[in-house]
């Protein structure tokens, strides 16, 4: 197994930001979106090419976990797609409860916490979460007690960001998160798993300032381990080097995404 060495997330603090920015995350989340639109399609695509006929894929999967739910708009593409018995939603945020509450039913539940410390039902049949993982302090730990708790040939389907995104803010204020690349993912996958599906992309958004970069990034809560204070001068400094380093001919600024999607099965006896 690859020696990916822990980290130390503060979650109190990433569930702080991200509980301040769920009345903004759904308007600003516009890659976390698309994100998860594609990670139900190619969950869908990977059970076609296993056999399974498109019309046995809403009731294929009778329990799933969902790790990281936020808002909730992961959840609801795969309660309508895949219509499980049960789904069980998580996330760090407890206030996230009431993002998702009207789809609470006695087939759905939230269970808040830390997902990398909380105990998941077992025989689940499908695990998975969308742009989560790159919070977890021990991600090879966290998917050896998936591969515990999943049912013989049940999937675990995530994504997760690479090792460049939002380099921009990386580069500039040398903070952010340690990202894995996709070689070190399915390196850690593979004792337990056979990757069906795993792939990378790069999407580039673009904003009319630096500020604008950092209203985006508050409002969707991803400054959630940066706890330096934004003085003026810090600002000002920040906003003319973003300018300098990261802007195009029509004077926008970019900031970049790196969403990596993988599709794995838990390997038999």
């Amino acid at each position: 197994m690859t020696d990916i060495p822990t980290r130390s997330i503060d979650k109190e603090l990433v569930a702080k930001r991200f509980s301040y920015s769920r009345s903004t995350y759904d308007r600003e989340a516009s890659v976390q979106r698309q994100v998860a639109e594609k990670m139900m399609r190619l969950l869908t695509d990977a059970l076609l090419s296993a056999g399974i006929p498109r019309p046995q894929l809403p009731t294929h999967f009778r329990h799933i976990v969902e790790l990281g739910c936020g808002t909730g708009s992961y959840s609801r593409i795969l309660l309508n797609t895949l219509q499980p018995e049960t789904l069980l939603l998580n996330d760090l945020c407890r206030d996230m409860e009431e993002c998702v509450g009207e789809l609470c039913t006695t087939r759905v539940s939230f269970l808040p916490g830390d997902a990398e410390a909380l105990d998941f039902p077992a025989e689940t049949d499908l695990i998975t979460s969308c742009s989560t993982l790159q919070w977890f302090n021990d991600p090879g730990a966290f998917l050896t007690r998936c591969h515990q708790v999943l049912m013989a040939d049940g999937l675990l389907a995530f994504s997760t960001f690479g090792t460049t995104n939002m380099h921009e803010i990386r580069q500039l204020t040398g903070h952010g998160l340690e990202y894995l690349s996709i070689e070190e993912l399915q390196a850690l996958l593979s004792p337990g798993f056979d990757v069906l599906h795993a792939e990378e992309e790069v999407v580039t958004l673009s904003f009319p300032t630096p500020q604008a970069v950092l209203k985006h990034l508050k409002q969707t809560g991803v400054t959630g381990t940066e706890k330096r204070m934004w003085t003026r001068s810090r600002l000002q400094s920040f906003c003319e080097a973003y300018t300098t380093r990261f802007s195009d001919a029509a004077g926008n600024v970019s900031l970049t995404y790196h969403p990596i999607y993988i599709v794995a099965r838990k390997k038999t006896e």
